[in-house]
Formats: structure tokens, sequence, C-alpha cells
């Protein structure tokens, strides 16, 4: 004899999802609205900036621009990468962008797995000597007498080593190391693991999430960075960054005042156009970069962010 399932609770449940109360549907259309606006507010910015470095520069002084070029050109694109330096500055900013990336992620990382383990007696006054770096630093003069002293004015691993280790993406990423069972580490150790194997094989592959937030952070710094070139290598051509040679070149529409011919050309150049067609293309060649990484690392970035808070 079988037993006969009502399907009465099921449908109640349909019914009631389906006939929404007037307050739930009055809700549900104020967050659409709200989630539209901010959408909004987020993206016209960006389009704006976009149609101006592609609008004549010209016409680009009468205003009036929105999200569409009035008058298509290409101008203030060539014009900037017409600039002698460029090209080398994309190559130093690229190299240090992926070198600085990997190596901060390396040795933060390493750092984060020590300090993460409960067996380090030293975990807490290192902890806290990071945490003190965070808030007080020696100033601008004593960081370029400490560079000349080790000898990396003029050298591309002025770049790369002093942002070896930051205190806040140790801190993430021992948060989340944190966050992992302890119990995994303890088979390890009971298979034959060293301490080594332990965090190549399998911390790493755990903490993807946090890496990758850490990653991009690292990658954005590395990329935007333009400061360090002026002070320790603004001299040094060929070890010039795309920023730094994008500054110059923003420079160049407020001044003519140079001693190099080709920034001179420039200058002259810059003086028949509107400096703000060439400060939007500017922008667009900066930001590019950083939104085609960006969708790679989005749906580990909030998980990293997220996780990797749960524990100071």
């Amino acid at each position: 004899m079988g037993v006969v399932k009502s399907n009465a609770p099921v449908g109640r449940v349909k019914q009631s999802l389906q006939a929404k109360a007037p307050q739930d549907r009055i809700l549900e259309i104020i967050v659409y609205f709200s989630m539209t606006v901010v959408t909004v507010l987020t993206i016209y910015p960006f389009l704006n900036v976009l149609a101006i470095s592609l609008n004549d520069s010209v016409d680009t002084v009468r205003g009036g621009i929105t999200v569409w070029p009035r008058q298509f050109t290409l101008d203030n694109y060539s014009l900037i990468f017409t600039y002698g330096s460029l090209i080398t500055g994309f190559k130093i900013s690229f190299l240090r962008t992926v070198i600085g990336t990997i190596a901060g992620l390396v040795s933060g990382s390493m750092l984060a797995y020590t300090l993460a383990r409960s067996d380090f007696q030293a975990r807490r006054f290192i902890s806290i000597f990071l945490a003190v770096t965070m808030y007080v630093t020696g100033g601008l003069i004593p960081g370029f007498i400490l560079m000349k002293d080790l000898h990396l004015i003029d050298t591309f691993a002025v770049y790369i080593l002093p942002g070896l280790v930051s205190a806040f993406n140790v801190f993430v990423i021992r948060s989340f190391i944190d966050g992992l069972p302890y119990a995994l580490q303890e088979s390890a150790k009971l298979d034959g693991a060293n301490d080594f194997t332990i965090y190549w094989r399998v911390i790493l592959p755990l903490c993807k999430p946090a890496l990758a937030t850490v990653a991009l952070f690292l990658a954005v710094g590395q990329w935007n960075s333009w400061f360090d070139t002026y002070l320790f290598n603004g001299s040094n051509e060929s070890l010039t960054t795309l920023q730094y040679e994008l500054m110059k070149i923003l420079q160049s529409t407020t001044t003519s005042a140079s001693n190099s011919q080709d920034a001179a050309n420039m200058a002259e150049r810059m003086s028949q156009i509107s400096p703000e067609s060439v400060k939007m293309a500017i922008t667009i060649v900066v930001t590019v970069p950083i939104l085609i990484v960006y969708p790679f690392l989005q749906k580990y970035f909030v998980k990293g962010m997220t996780l990797g808070a749960v524990k100071s």
C-alpha cells in the first residue's frame, strides 16, 4: 500500500513567493532604483573621460561632451605615443608590476605563514613591529639616504626591494591562514612534509582568494607609482616608468620650459591642442591595463577581503 504525498505545502510556498506583499514590492523597486543610480554615477565619469579623450581637442574647449565624442579623433592618443620615452616607460612599468607583484606575494605570504604558526615564539613581537610601521615612517629624506647607502639609486631594484613586505598585506594573508584548519598542517607533518612543503603545497593553494586580493593591491600600486622614479631614477632615461613620462607630458600642457629637445617639441605640439583632451587620454592609458586585469581577480577579491578580515 503506497504512501500518498501531499503537494499542498509546496503549492502554498509557491503562491506565497508569487504573491508578494505590497511593501516588499516597494522595497524591491527602491533597491533596484538605488542600484541603477549608483551604477550610472559610477560608470558615467569614466565614459565622460573616454569621450573627451576621443574628441577633437579644439571642439572639446566648447564643452558639453557627455558620454559620446562630438568629433571623433585619435589625435590625442597619437600625440601621446609619439613621445620618445613612452615605450621604454611602458616596458619598465610592466616589468616592475610583474616582478614586484610576484616578489611581494612570495615574501608577504612567507612572513604571513610564519606569523600564523602558533609555535613561532617571536610572532607577537614581529606582529607589533609590523603594525607600528603602518603608522610610523622615517620620512622622505631618511628614506632617500637609506636608498643611497644601499646603492639602489639609478637601479631597477629600487622599484622592487622597498616594497617586498607590506604590513597590511601580511596581516590580510595571515588572517586568512588563521582561518584554515590547523589539522591540515598536522596531517602534512605526519606524512613527512617539512615547513616549506606545507607552505608551498598546502597553504598557498588554499589561500588563492587572499593572494589574489593582495596581488591586485600590489599590481595597482606598482603600476600607478611614479614618485619613486622621480626621486631615485629621474635622471636615468633607461629606467623611467610610464606614469613618470605621462606626468611629464601632463606638465608640458601647462609649461613649455624644458631642457630636452624631445620634450620641447612635445610642448610645442601641446600648445596647439586642448590640455583637457590630453589629460583624459593619459587617464585612459593608465587605467585600461588595470581594468583588463581586474575581472580575472574579481571573483577572489570579495572572498579574500571578507575572510581576511575575520581575525586580526
